[in-house]
């Protein structure tokens, strides 16, 4: 990865950074003057007692000093500023982006991971660019007009004062290497830890732990990550500490070498006690902006690390995108006609096809049940019509138009998704309902719940519409919160309305809640259900039974019953299921 594109980051910010530059300059250059002075003073003033120049010098003093000050306050604020605002637009563009990611992206990747790279590495970068890059501008222009005016006041005192920078500038680069080693490892180690955290300490997570008896062991588990990251943390603060040290010790005895070189005839070129006074302030305030400048390239070494991990999610390419020349869909007008031409599907790290050749149609208006055993490929059928995955071939069109084609934001307004696993924000019913249309009136949310049969659970609530649902919904039922889910779609006012498996955890007081719910909802819609109880699909206007991808029957229930063929025999193996559970 090159520099170019972490530069690339700030570009928008240029003249607000050429500010703080020139601000960095003139302060340095402003604070040079400060030796100068004291040698005037010592030199001239004192000795001569010109209360005059005395005063004049002293007075330059304490103006530098406020000038500085003043300087330092308005640099950090711009410096600052800039700094948060890109963290700002990195961080939300890398949000955006991982939303956009397909399904498949997000069950190979850890949730804790995505976290990490969005908090941890994000919020590691922060002190770079927020910091790093002003102390480094500071830092430099203070060695430079520093080393000019230690060769102004004695050329030959400075080569002796630098003599230091070439070992100096050797051991920062290999303790840069380490460090930027370590970093990779240690935000590894991060994500880790937020992964355990995510799985540990969420409701279904302390759940399980406790149905299982698994709390010390993932208890053990956090302990060992936690120690690896102590490690690794301790590994990173030493690194090049002895360099410091070392550094340190040689620049505490250089100004014993000055005062021998200023000392002896043959070096001192007639060095007066002001300039020797000067150079040894200026040599003493050399140390602490070069060892600045050189931990800084430690840092932006080790923080390539992190630049790498957050680009690397930022260049994930998009598998499922808007397309280039989207064909413009009003939802408003929009039928609904349902078409699967020639589909076939194969998951990328699938070792044979999940759908092949598939032909339905589904007139606007109608009901299409999609039956067959577990994986027989329904779940993935219904899930090209959301375009939560395109066809590897053919296509699937609603009123004749590619669902490729679409806008996404277009086809979310025309498809609506009820799947089997609810999920709920952590915020009031209201917040939740209009996740899904964020203009919703009240008279609009309550007419949703109504049609989906919720509207008297929630009127019962003490907060009613303001009640929070707690984590994941978890304060209500499942029968509940598939209502409160099938509300928040039916507030989108979709077309085409996919029902996958909506009712198959539910037992079967509350399957027939929902079911009234669904029924309600499927009203005038197209609608295409996938459901394990053929209960639930014996009135849907065309059934298709699907089988390792492809569809073998299709038609009303009378008539494949009276087929006697494999929709039959999964009729009869139901019945008798029921036979055994009555």
């Amino acid at each position: 990865m090159r520099w170019s594109r972490v530069a690339a980051l700030f570009r928008p910010y240029r003249w607000q950074l050429g500010v703080v530059v020139a601000l960095i300059v003139a302060s340095s250059a402003v604070a040079l003057a400060t030796p100068f002075l004291i040698r005037l003073v010592i030199d001239e003033a004192i000795p001569d007692q010109d209360v005059a120049l005395l005063l004049w010098a002293v007075g330059g003093m304490l103006a530098v000093t406020v000038v500085t000050a003043v300087f330092g306050v308005v640099q950090t604020w711009l410096s600052t500023t800039v700094g948060q605002r890109v963290m700002h637009n990195l961080r939300t563009a890398v949000f955006a982006h991982l939303q956009r990611q397909s399904l498949g992206f997000f069950t190979r990747t850890k949730g804790g991971e995505v976290q990490s790279r969005l908090t941890n590495d994000i919020g590691g970068m922060q002190s770079v660019v927020t910091s790093t890059a002003t102390s480094f501008a500071s830092s430099l222009t203070t060695v430079v007009g520093t080393a000019v005016a230690m060769a102004v006041l004695s050329w030959r005192l400075s080569l002796l004062s630098l003599i230091v920078l070439p070992p100096a500038i050797a051991l920062t680069r290999r303790v840069a290497r380490m460090r930027r080693t370590i970093t990779a490892q240690r935000q590894r180690s991060l994500a880790d830890l937020h992964s355990q955290v995510e799985e540990g300490l969420s409701i279904s997570g302390v759940l399980l732990g406790k149905t299982l008896g698994a709390g010390p062991a993932q208890s053990q588990r956090f302990a060992t990550t936690s120690d690896d990251l102590v490690a690794l943390e301790v590994r990173s603060q030493l690194a090049g500490r002895w360099r410091m040290a070392t550094m340190s010790v040689v620049f505490a005895g250089i100004p014993a070498l000055i005062y021998l070189a200023a000392g002896l005839p043959a070096t001192s070129g007639g060095m007066t006690i002001g300039t020797l006074v000067a150079f040894t302030t200026l040599q003493g305030a050399l140390f602490r902006p070069l060892m600045q400048l050189l931990d800084i390239g430690v840092s932006l070494t080790a923080s390539m690390a992190l630049f790498s991990r957050v680009f690397e999610y930022q260049d994930l390419p998009v598998d499922i995108d808007d397309p280039a020349r989207p064909v413009r869909v009003d939802p408003a007008s929009v039928r609904g006609e349902v078409r699967f031409e020639g589909v076939g599907f194969t998951y990328p790290e699938g070792p044979r096809a999940a759908l092949s050749g598939v032909e339905l149609a589904v007139p606007a208006g109608s009901t299409l049940a999609l039956v067959g055993e577990t994986g027989s490929g329904k779940s993935t059928l219904a899930s090209l019509v959301a375009r939560l995955n395109d066809p590897t071939t053919g296509r699937v069109t609603i009123d004749g138009v590619d669902v490729r084609d679409m806008a996404l934001a277009d086809l979310a307004r025309v498809v609506g998704v009820v799947s089997q696993e609810t999920y709920l924000l952590h915020g009031t019913i209201r917040e939740n309902l209009r996740h899904a249309k964020a203009d919703a009136t009240d008279e609009e949310m309550v007419s949703a719940a109504r049609r989906a049969q919720v509207h008297d659970v929630i009127a019962a609530l003490p907060a009613g519409y303001d009640t929070v649902v707690g984590a994941r919904g978890h304060r209500f039922s499942g029968g509940e919160k598939q209502r409160l889910a099938i509300a928040r779609t039916l507030l989108r006012d979709p077309r085409v309305l996919v029902l996958d498996e909506a009712t198959s955890a539910l037992d079967n007081e509350t399957e027939r809640a929902v079911q009234a719910a669904l029924d309600e909802a499927a009203r005038g819609r197209t609608t295409i259900t996938i459901a394990h109880r053929l209960s639930t699909v014996r009135d849907a206007d065309r059934i298709a039974v699907l089988d390792a991808g492809r569809v073998v029957e299709q038609g009303p229930h009378d008539e494949l019953v009276g087929r006697g063929g494999r929709y039959a025999r999964l009729v009869g193996t139901a019945e008798r299921e029921v036979e055994l559970v009555g």
